[in-house]
């Protein structure tokens, strides 16, 4: 680069091994415009670690770190996929992400920092995920849950005629939010993990804006949901139908969290939900170490992961 830099070799050679952040938005020395940074991209080899790349002219000064977002309105944003891809070396949003994730050799430390660094496709459709004929199972509207889960639920309370109260569901919420969808520190660093992490979770991060992708897949809601049937019938063996009952009872408190995600995320609400949606959404863009709860903050605060935040800001990582 010495050789093709306009200013001549020595004002670079001067800061050899220093941060140039400042002198490159210097007015006295030189304002560097966007293209001289899209230029250095091309000379991007990494970050040193606890530190960020400086930002071309006009980004935002509340831009947080973990996320690199800097508001809610900017989840919505559609990502210029060829630049995003050209700086981040992550997923080109163009090609069915799977087999990127799969094939991508990605350290865990290097896909949890993309990962929680939201993108947004182009015209609100749903990036390709397979690219095959399982693409369609990887979609879902919203209505396909209550139309499936909800009768389900009807048949099984009707079945079992008698129930016990069911007063956690918010606790359930939280624990698999934070401990399956969030175990990134714990995470095994192997592309199984990282794909497996991708596909329950990552993506919904990665895109959480995509309408199709939000809530979960009936064929991915029955793995998951299996080992709950034989475990409420194994704690309530004396009663299949109290185990049947308490069952369906967490299946209702999944059909409700489900939906309230996806209007949180793309339906304007009543007051108490528009604090819940300022809540959820500070979790994407601002802190996803933090704010697990979706229908209730409870949570949050028994185990210290509530996020707080200003009127007029997001929160700001410790």
């Amino acid at each position: 680069f010495l050789g093709n830099h306009p200013g001549g070799e020595d004002v670079i050679l001067d800061y050899a091994g220093k941060d140039v952040a400042e002198i490159l938005v210097d007015e006295i020395s030189h304002r560097h415009s966007e293209s001289a940074y899209e230029i250095l991209d091309d000379y991007l080899v990494g970050f040193l670690e606890g530190s960020r790349p400086p930002s071309p002219p006009g980004t935002p000064a509340t831009t947080c770190s973990l996320t690199g977002v800097s508001s809610e309105e900017e989840l919505s944003i559609p990502t210029d996929i060829a630049t995003d891809y050209k700086v981040h070396k992550f997923l080109d949003l163009n090609r069915p992400l799977f087999m990127q994730v799969w094939n991508g050799g990605f350290s865990k430390e290097f896909y949890l920092e993309q990962v929680h660094r939201p993108r947004h496709y182009k015209g609100g459709e749903s990036a390709p995920l397979f690219g095959n004929f399982l693409e369609p199972l990887s979609k879902t509207p919203w209505y396909v849950v209550p139309s499936i889960w909800l009768p389900c639920v009807a048949y099984g309370t009707y079945e079992a005629s008698k129930g016990l109260p069911n007063n956690w569901t918010a606790a359930v919420e939280y624990m698999l939010h934070r401990c399956l969808f969030h175990i990134d520190k714990k995470m095994p660093d192997n592309r199984v993990a990282i794909t497996v992490h991708f596909l329950l979770h990552g993506i919904h991060h990665y895109l959480p804006m995509d309408k199709l992708r939000l809530v979960m897949p009936p064929t991915l809601f029955l793995a998951l949901a299996t080992p709950f049937w034989h475990l409420a019938h194994t704690v309530f063996a004396f009663n299949w139908y109290v185990g049947t009952i308490v069952f369906c009872g967490g299946i209702f408190g999944y059909v409700c969290y489900d939906l309230t995600h996806y209007f949180l995320h793309h339906k304007s609400l009543p007051s108490y939900y528009r604090e819940l949606k300022k809540y959820h959404l500070q979790h994407h863009f601002a802190d996803y170490q933090k704010g697990f709860g979706v229908t209730s903050k409870i949570w949050d605060k028994v185990f210290g992961t509530e996020l707080i935040y200003g009127p007029n800001g997001p929160v700001k990582s410790e």
